[in-house]
């Protein structure tokens, strides 16, 4: 049978993008600038209304390796136990848009699930920031929440990095990046349709009409993360996940896409390497979904099973 949209994924696309909308602006391969607007005004029309609840936000900075100045916003649940653990938090956006304000909401909804806190990091866009920029932001990022984890009453020992899109594709880069760096122990990684693959190999020609991620935003934000090194042989891990030759000594993965992400063949593959090297992993696919389907339409019944899986993930990070 061919591919088709879940039904509660498509009317959400459609409400979206329906006549009473803004409409986007059209943009060739290697328009940046449009596409960062139009990711702007998505997250701004997609999150206006933080979930109500408890969930308190504070603002701390670290300084990265260039001497440029970080942001990093603390979400925490009050009333929450002290001694758990925490997550790095990266926001999706291509490389090339996104910021710490517009995902806000996604970092409250996860913490007033959970209960678990969360640092989210303000890293450096493309293409003004190429690699290795972003990633050595996140990295500090890491490291300043490590080295306050008793100020800020979690444990060290059970940190975690998450992030969705572009931003799961930094999160899992963090951990090779880490690795290297012999940086702090992470406890797991959450990679929520995640970027991953800068060779743009592509995948079932029966997607594309269904993409809300297109080949060409892709080409477009892999140029402008990577510039001329974008599908070189020889781009180490931290810059493009895909490129890892094994998973060996990365933390514990749980990871989902939709079936009608372009991102499925990369992220399956990627996933598929962790039970080689004998590390617990979780994958999720889920029928009839584009890339963002839980952004498109958050009451649908596969958007709310998707966040009941990442809740009860985020639950676990440390648990024996």
């Amino acid at each position: 049978m061919p591919f088709k949209l879940d039904p509660e994924v498509a009317a959400g696309l459609m409400k979206m993008m329906g006549p009473s909308k803004s409409p986007l602006l059209r943009a060739e391969a290697g328009d940046w600038k449009t596409r960062r607007d139009n990711i702007t005004h998505l997250s701004k029309a997609l999150g206006v209304h933080p979930p109500p609840g408890k969930v308190k936000s504070k603002d701390y900075e670290t300084t990265g390796v260039d001497g440029n100045k970080i942001l990093l916003r603390w979400y925490e649940k009050e009333g929450t136990a002290k001694g758990g653990p925490a997550v790095l938090y990266l926001h999706g956006g291509g490389y090339i848009a996104g910021s710490v304000s517009l995902s806000d909401t996604a970092a409250i909804t996860y913490t007033k699930g959970t209960g678990v806190p969360f640092l989210s990091v303000e890293y450096r866009l493309a293409p003004e920031t190429q690699y290795p920029g972003n990633v050595a932001d996140a990295y500090a990022g890491l490291v300043w929440l490590h080295d306050h984890a008793s100020e800020l009453g979690v444990d060290a020992q059970r940190l975690a990095v998450m992030g969705e899109s572009a931003g799961g594709g930094l999160a899992a880069a963090l951990t090779h990046y880490n690795l290297e760096k012999k940086g702090p122990a992470l406890a797991k990684q959450i990679l929520v349709y995640p970027m991953l693959d800068d060779r743009n190999i592509g995948t079932h020609p029966h997607i594309g009409q269904f993409a809300t991620w297109t080949q060409d935003d892709n080409i477009t934000g892999w140029g402008s993360i990577l510039g001329d090194k974008a599908g070189a042989a020889d781009l180490p891990p931290s810059a493009a996940p895909s490129r890892m030759k094994s998973a060996e000594g990365l933390p514990p993965l749980y990871l989902d896409i939709g079936e009608l992400d372009i991102f499925r063949d990369e992220d399956i593959e990627y996933a598929a390497q962790f039970g080689k090297a004998g590390i617990e992993s979780e994958l999720h696919v889920y029928p009839g979904c584009p890339h963002a389907f839980d952004g498109i339409a958050g009451d649908a019944a596969v958007s709310k099973a998707a966040l009941a899986n990442r809740f009860r993930s985020i639950l676990s990070i440390g648990k024996a």
